[in-house]
C-alpha cells in the first residue's frame, strides 16, 4: 500500500460522517476494507469496528475511535493539508493504525497479533466502545490513536466529569424581587468558577488544575414551578477522583441536584517502558526529537490503561489544537511520517523489544 493509497483511505473515512452515535456507516466501510486486506474483521456487539491480523505470542491493541463531534467541514485539499471533520480527531490516527497493520501483514513481517479497534462514542460521555473493549482484551502493549504530532507521545490525560445540575422551585412574580431558577443557576456557576480558582491556588501547571467549563444551559416551567439546568464539564487533575469531584461539585451548587453523565479518572503512565523507548528510537531515526505530552483533555486511554496495566500511550498524526474546530485539518507529510514511525515501532515490539 503506497502513501497515496493510505491518504485515499483517510480521505474516504473523512467523507463518511460519523458523529457520536452515528458510526455504523463508517464501521461497515472499515470492516469491509480491512477484510479485503486480510484482517479478521467484524463489528462487535456495541458497534466497534475490529480488525485482527497476525498471531502471538504478543498482542498489541491499536485503539482508535470512529466518532467525531458534530459539524460539517467541506472535505478538501489546500496545498499540503487535508481538511474535514475527523481529520485530526481522530480518523487520521485510526487510518494510520489500519494502514500500518495492513502493510506489515502483507510483507509477512508481523510476528505478533495486532488488534485494531475503531471505537464508538469516544466523544460522548459514555465512552461506550472503550468500556466494552476493556473487558475483552488483555494486551501486552496498547497504543491509543489520538493526535500528538508524528514526533509526540502522550503519556497522561486529565480526568473528566460531565454532569447536569438542575435547580427547581415554585414560580413567583419577578416584581417581588425573588430570585428565579435561572438566576440561582447562574449563581451556582459563579460559585463553581470561584471554587475552582480557590482549588487551583499554588497549582501553576494546567495539568494539575481543576478546569470547569459550562457547556450548556436551559430553563423552563409549567406555570407553577420553574427549573434551570446547567451542563458542566470538569477536567480533573490526578489527585482529584471522580467521586471526590462529584462531592465537590455538589458542595458548590448547594440546593441544585447533580446528575453525573460520565466520568473517568486522570491517568499518567511511565515514559520509560519498552513501548516508549521503541517510539523514541523510531522518531529519532525519522529525524525528530521525541516530545512527551501531558494533555488537559481526556481520551479512551483513561478507560483502558488502568485496567490493562500494560505499557500504553497515545500517538497519532495531527495537531490537537485543531480538534473540534472549523479549521480541522491534517498535514499530509505528517500523516506519512507517522506511518513510518508506527511501522518501526510495531516491528520492534513484535519481534521483542530491547531493554
Amino acid at each position: 500500500m503506497t502513501d497515496s493509497e493510505a491518504l485515499q483511505l483517510l480521505e474516504a473515512m473523512i467523507r463518511i460522517p460519523s458523529p457520536s452515535g452515528q458510526e455504523a456507516e463508517l464501521a461497515d466501510f472499515l470492516v469491509h476494507r480491512m477484510a479485503d486486506w486480510g484482517f479478521r474483521a467484524f463489528i462487535d456487539e456495541v458497534g466497534n469496528a475490529v480488525g485482527e491480523v497476525g498471531v502471538g505470542p504478543r498482542t498489541v491493541v491499536l485503539l482508535g475511535h470512529m466518532d467525531t463531534v458534530p459539524g460539517e467541514i467541506p472535505v478538501r485539499y489546500e496545498g499540503n493539508r487535508l481538511y474535514g471533520r475527523g481529520a485530526v480527531d481522530a480518523k487520521g490516527p485510526l487510518a494510520a493504525f489500519i494502514v500500518t497493520a495492513a502493510r506489515l501483514a502483507r510483507r509477512g513481517d508481523l510476528p505478533c497479533r495486532l488488534v485494531v479497534v475503531g471505537c464508538v462514542e469516544e466523544e460522548a460521555p459514555s465512552s461506550r466502545g472503550a468500556f466494552f473493549v476493556r473487558e475483552r482484551y488483555r494486551p501486552d502493549f496498547c497504543i491509543v490513536g489520538e493526535p500528538s504530532g508524528w514526533d509526540g507521545l502522550t503519556i497522561g490525560y486529565k480526568g473528566s466529569l460531565q454532569a447536569v445540575i438542575r435547580i427547581e422551585g415554585p414560580i413567583g412574580h419577578s416584581a417581588h424581587g425573588r430570585a428565579t431558577a435561572a438566576e440561582r443557576a447562574c449563581d451556582a456557576w459563579v460559585r463553581i468558577r470561584s471554587g475552582a480558582e480557590a482549588f487551583n491556588t499554588a497549582r501553576p501547571r494546567a495539568f494539575d488544575r481543576l478546569l470547569p467549563a459550562l457547556t450548556g444551559l436551559r430553563s423552563g416551567g409549567d406555570g407553577l414551578t420553574e427549573w434551570a439546568e446547567l451542563d458542566v464539564h470538569l477536567r480533573l487533575p490526578p489527585d482529584l477522583s471522580p467521586a471526590s469531584a462529584e462531592a465537590w461539585l455538589q458542595e458548590q451548587v448547594g440546593e441544585g441536584r447533580v446528575t453525573v453523565r460520565g466520568a473517568v479518572p486522570a491517568w499518567v503512565g511511565s515514559r520509560t517502558t519498552p513501548l516508549h523507548r521503541a517510539f523514541a528510537r523510531a522518531i529519532r531515526r525519522a529525524g525528530g526529537m521525541p516530545r512527551y505530552l501531558l494533555k488537559t483533555g481526556t481520551s479512551d486511554l483513561n478507560v483502558v490503561a488502568p485496567a490493562w496495566q500494560c505499557p500504553a500511550l497515545a500517538y497519532g498524526p495531527g495537531d490537537a489544537a485543531f480538534d473540534h474546530t472549523p479549521e480541522e485539518h491534517i498535514v499530509i507529510e505528517e500523516f506519512w511520517r507517522s506511518l513510518r514511525v508506527l511501522g518501526e515501532v510495531l516491528q520492534e515490539i513484535g519481534h521483542g523489544v530491547r531493554p
